[in-house]
């Protein structure tokens, strides 16, 4: 029973870590999106197709997140969370584009 405790709190940590840097992700892609809204010579076909190409691959590690049942409210909270403003950043990026 304790080494299924330790197992599973390993775990939690690696997920909060990859959480944690899909936010960060997310920041970085949040500060180009802008930058691009503020000048549009930013906005080339070459940039365009990169970030929405990063998009992709983020909705797709965010949308693939499984929840374990022993999961706590607030990392879940987070997921969902992510899983809005990746969405919130598509629309973003589309206003840009």
């Amino acid at each position: 029973m304790e080494r299924q405790l330790k197992i599973e709190e390993s775990f939690l940590q690696t997920h909060r870590d990859f959480i944690a840097n899909l936010q960060k992700s997310l920041d970085v892609l949040e500060k180009d999106i802008n930058e691009a809204r503020e000048m549009q010579s930013i906005c080339t076909d070459e940039w365009c197709y990169a970030t929405e190409s990063y998009l992709d691959e983020l909705y797709k590690m965010i949308y693939s997140i499984s929840e374990p049942r022993w999961l706590a409210d607030e990392d879940s909270k987070k997921i969902k969370e992510l899983r809005q403003r990746v969405h919130d950043l598509y629309a973003a990026y589309k206003q840009a584009a």
